[in-house]
């Protein structure tokens, strides 16, 4: 796909001076502002003339006019209310982007998308990462992929494997397939944090790799393995579903998995087994 390169950058700080704005720390608020980065988010996510996207902390606008450049519709939501009327000036001659003022975690997605095969583009601070993901992907409609720009330290922990899974890990690849699509240098942003960021594409599974019924106790599951990582499987389980850890033992020994075991080791596929081993207990 060849991206259009005559758009003319936005001046971000001259922006926000004349609003009387100053980016918010408590809403992770880095706006990606390099040109040459903003292009890498779009040839991440290969999105065509004809395709809806879902666009979540536009910040000023600076990705979603070239979103609006490349596909056929933009919702952009967007939850800080202050950024709102920059929005609207910046991409007033796009009369295909939609703006909503919302926390994208409290949005019913289906009220805002009405269409099958959608994209989501995403700027967002880590600590809603895998809140987002999931509401994303257990919604009736869920998207086909998912671009996000984050640290680059918290794109490597998505795709780590057995070993060095974490529950933020588990959270994506059980509903997609994860890969690393470009490297941001803090430099593209407005203000400069203080980590590189990277471009994570997330193609979606069809179906989840845990059965949809089974999800809610999968997260139960894994939260609890993970609540205390440095104890075993058997101690941190334990603590974490009030069960004792003689039951802890012999329902993970039921699963065919090691009570020693932590749990960063265990695969997917092993912690689907013990999801259905746990959903036999009371």
């Amino acid at each position: 796909m060849d991206t259009p390169l005559n758009l003319p950058p936005l001046n971000t700080p001259s922006l926000l001076r004349r609003f009387n704005l100053k980016p918010r720390k408590s809403l992770g608020q880095n706006f990606l502002v390099d040109e040459v980065a903003l292009q890498k988010v779009i040839k991440a996510a290969e999105i065509g003339k004809h395709d809806l996207v879902l666009e979540i902390g536009p910040g000023l606008g600076n990705l979603t006019r070239y979103l609006a450049i490349n596909a056929k519709e933009v919702i952009a939501v967007e939850l800080d209310s202050n950024l709102i009327p920059i929005l609207h000036e910046v991409l007033d001659e796009h009369e295909n982007v939609e703006i909503i003022k919302a926390d994208i975690l409290e949005l019913e997605l289906n009220q805002v998308i009405h269409q099958q095969d959608y994209y989501v583009i995403a700027n967002i601070p880590y600590y809603i990462t895998s809140a987002i993901i999931r509401q994303l992907m257990e919604a009736d409609n869920k998207p086909k992929r998912i671009v996000l720009t984050i640290q680059q330290e918290v794109a490597r922990r998505i795709l780590a494997k057995p070993g060095k899974l974490s529950l933020l890990a588990l959270s994506v690849q059980v509903f997609g397939y994860p890969s690393i699509a470009a490297r941001i240098p803090a430099g593209a942003f407005y203000p400069q944090p203080k980590v590189d960021s990277a471009v994570i594409r997330v193609d979606t599974y069809h179906e989840p790799l845990i059965p949809q019924e089974q999800l809610s106790t999968f997260f139960i599951l894994a939260k609890a393995g993970f609540s205390q990582k440095r104890k075993t499987l058997r101690n941190s389980l334990s603590g974490g579903l009030a069960l004792s850890k003689e039951q802890c033992e012999l329902m993970l020994q039921e699963a065919n998995i090691d009570p020693q075991r932590r749990a960063q080791t265990l695969s997917l596929d092993e912690w689907k087994l013990l999801t259905e081993t746990y959903s036999t207990y009371d």
